[in-house]
C-alpha cells in the first residue's frame, strides 16, 4: 500500500511539474513586458543629467538611441546598478528623478509590448533602423485622422499587418524589437512621417504603389 502511495504520488508531481514550470517561464516572459517607455520629455531629462555628469556625449533630443542607452548603462555600471540598459525604478532613483504614475506606466507598458510584438513579427530581419521606422508607422497611423486612434486598433485594424492574418503577432518578441518600439514611442521617426511600408518585392497591390514614397529602409519602402 505504502508503495502504490509513494508511486502515485511521484505519478502525480511528474503530471503537474511541466505546468508549474510552464507558469514560471509565463511569469518570467511577462516580466520582461514591465519595461516603461519613457516619454520623451523624461529622456530629454535623463540626456541633460548624464551629459551634465560625462556619461553622455550625445545631443538632448528626447530620443532613447543607442547612445543614450550606452549612456545609461555606463552610468548603472559605475553606480552599482543592474546594467540593463534601461531606465527603470531604480536608476530613475539614482538619476534624482521620478517616472510616470502606476496608470500611466501600465497603459504604456501594454502600447510597448504589443508595439515591440508587431515589430518583430513584421520586421525582425530588418535592421535595427527598419525596425524602429516600422513601430514609427504604426504611431504615426495613431496621430493620423485616417486610422483608429489607439496603437492596438491600428494594429487590430481588418487586413492591415500580415503578421496578423497569419498569426505571427502572437510570437513573442525579443530585446531587439523592445528597443526598436521603445524609441519610436520616444520620437524617433526615420520614416519622416510616413503611414505604410511595403516590400516591392512582394507587394501585389496596385494601390500602393501610387503613393509618395518617403525612405527606403532595407526590404521595406515607407510612403505617405
Amino acid at each position: 500500500m505504502k508503495k502504490k502511495f509513494i508511486a502515485l504520488l511521484f505519478a502525480f508531481l511528474f503530471a503537474v511539474t511541466p505546468a508549474i514550470v510552464a507558469s514560471i517561464v509565463h511569469f518570467g516572459s511577462a516580466v520582461e513586458v514591465v519595461e516603461a517607455a519613457l516619454t520623451t520629455s523624461q529622456t530629454r531629462t535623463v540626456q541633460t543629467k548624464l551629459k551634465r555628469w560625462g556619461y553622455y556625449t550625445g545631443k538632448v533630443d528626447g530620443i532613447y538611441g543607442n547612445l543614450t542607452r550606452k549612456a545609461v548603462r555606463y552610468f548603472q555600471q559605475k553606480n552599482g546598478l543592474a546594467v540593463d540598459g534601461i531606465v527603470g525604478p531604480k536608476t530613475a532613483k539614482a538619476l534624482g528623478m521620478t517616472l510616470s504614475n502606476a496608470d500611466d506606466s501600465t497603459t504604456s507598458n501594454n502600447d510597448l509590448y504589443l508595439l515591440a510584438k508587431c515589430v518583430y513579427a513584421e520586421a525582425r530581419g530588418e535592421s535595427y533602423v527598419g525596425q524602429v521606422a516600422v513601430a514609427a508607422v504604426i504611431l504615426n497611423r495613431v496621430k493620423s485622422s485616417q486610422f483608429p486612434n489607439t496603437i492596438a486598433g491600428v494594429i487590430y485594424q481588418p487586413w492591415a499587418f500580415t503578421a496578423v492574418n497569419d498569426g505571427q503577432i502572437n510570437l513573442e518578441p525579443n530585446q531587439t524589437a523592445y528597443n526598436a518600439a521603445r524609441d519610436a514611442l520616444n520620437g524617433w521617426d526615420p520614416t519622416y512621417g510616413a503611414l505604410f511600408y511595403y516590400n516591392p518585392a512582394t507587394a501585389t497591390n496596385k494601390w500602393i504603389w501610387s503613393k509618395k514614397t518617403t525612405v527606403t529602409i532595407g526590404k521595406h519602402v515607407f510612403a505617405v
